[in-house]
């Protein structure tokens, strides 16, 4: 088994006050795909740059403070990446991607945008040059007999499963009739399989994210914006697949919660 988790930890030193840290102890996961750091890794505490019994890709955002990805993996990998070859974007702390044997898993952070702002410009953009890079990235893999995970916080809601309150959110970002279109690209004409859907189908959610506002968790008011989205083969290999949710407001060290696939992969 190969177990991948994905969490945007909304600030990672924040996070590890909270209990990040004592969750990144207990998981069984192989590799954990890390986003929204908004830190370079020297200005991390020695307990966050120096994690045991993990090998750490870090790919921090020129503007210092903001977005930022990491991939954690126990094995050290073959290759890494930071960036899919962006001029605009590669030095954004956007994506990174590593190779393990047989399997690339990456970490993607995807604009959040806003209508009718720069901000959504951006996105867009993003998502033009990202569809290109996925669809690439899966059929180089396939030549080379790889298989491919993409994990992260992609800042789209899908369909009116993915959040709960859908009819008011549907001239929002994140839940606009382009940015759901393109989502289905990713999976029909890039090629890729949602995995937490895939066994999940009738199902409203399992939401990740839930904003810290009022009292979204307690209610379960939330979004399905973080996604496992695997290659056809190691998606068909995915025995389960579902969302860590905390088991109550208080014990959340995040506004997302990890979403964790383990896959027969090896």
């Amino acid at each position: 088994m190969i177990v991948v988790t994905s969490v945007n930890v909304n600030g990672i030193r924040a996070a590890a006050k909270k209990g990040f840290l004592e969750w990144l102890a207990a998981t069984e996961a192989d590799v954990v795909c890390l986003q929204e750091v908004r830190s370079e890794p020297e200005q991390l505490p020695a307990e966050l740059r120096e994690l045991p019994g993990w090998h750490a890709v870090w790919a921090p955002a020129a503007a210092k403070g903001r977005a930022g990805v990491a991939v954690l993996s126990r094995r050290p990998p073959e290759r890494t990446a930071i960036g899919f070859g962006s001029a605009e974007f590669d030095g954004s702390g956007r994506y990174a991607e590593i190779d393990l044997p047989g399997l690339t898993v990456a970490s993607l952070y995807l604009p959040s945008g806003e209508v009718g702002t720069e901000r959504q410009d951006e996105k867009e953009r993003f998502m033009a040059e990202f569809l290109a890079h996925l669809t690439e990235l899966r059929e180089r893999a396939a030549e080379q007999g790889r298989e491919v995970v993409v994990c992260g916080d992609w800042n789209i809601a899908h369909q009116s499963a993915d959040l709960k309150n859908w009819k008011a959110n549907q001239k929002n970002a994140g839940f606009l009739p382009e940015e759901r279109a393109w989502l289905t690209r990713v999976l029909d004409e890039a090629g890729y399989v949602d995995v937490v859907r895939r066994l999940h189908p009738d199902q409203d959610g399992p939401y990740s994210w839930w904003s810290y506002r009022g009292r979204a968790f307690d209610n379960d008011t939330g979004w399905r914006i973080d996604y496992l989205m695997a290659s056809q083969i190691i998606a068909d290999r995915c025995v389960t697949a579902y969302v860590e949710r905390a088991a109550s407001h208080a014990e959340r060290w995040s506004d997302h919660a990890p979403v964790t696939a383990e896959f027969d992969f090896e």
